[in-house]
């Protein structure tokens, strides 16, 4: 073998590890930052979203702009330090009351279009009506099926710091 092949060889090993490190390193980059896949695990969220159903999950809209009402997110959960995915229902500045099975906002009955028709809103289950104030930055969550979900109602409003990204279906 002559010097001129093996430069070559060299030259295209080299490239090659170059390509598999960059791409590597995107990967990690947009998995990390941008995007990535979540699978629903349990019950919370259905009818919206069935138990072991897998979605994207877009990170990289939260650091253009905040979170909105109505959007699906995945969070990292107070009580268990997991994720769970929830819908956000208040924002910051926003008051949530709770009574007879009706979820107000601000003063105002929430209408619900995503929720199975009759579906009801309770308060824990140590209290007949609660109110909440969502502080700075935080945000009050809930789960589609009110009568199956783990949410703010247990644990208050989340700080915007525990949420992931935004579900995208």
């Amino acid at each position: 073998m002559d010097t001129t092949h093996i430069s070559q060889v060299a030259k295209r090993g080299i490239l090659c590890l170059l390509i598999a490190v960059t791409s590597y390193g995107f990967f990690r980059f947009s998995h990390r930052y941008l995007l990535q896949t979540v699978q629903v695990d349990g019950y919370s969220m259905v009818p919206t979203l069935t138990d072991a159903s897998c979605y994207f999950l877009n990170k990289l809209v939260y650091l253009l702009r905040e979170p909105n009402s109505s959007e699906i997110v995945v969070l990292r959960d107070p009580e268990t330090n997991g994720c769970a995915v929830k819908r956000i229902v208040a924002r910051p500045g926003d008051g949530v009351y709770v009574e007879g099975g009706r979820l107000f906002v601000n003063g105002k009955l929430l209408p619900e279009p995503y929720l199975e028709p009759g579906t009801k809103t309770y308060a824990s289950p140590h209290y007949r009506a609660q109110m909440w104030i969502c502080g700075c930055n935080q945000y009050f969550v809930l789960g589609d099926n009110r009568n199956n979900s783990s949410d703010s109602r247990i644990y208050g409003a989340v700080p915007r710091q525990n949420i992931l990204g935004m579900v995208m279906r």
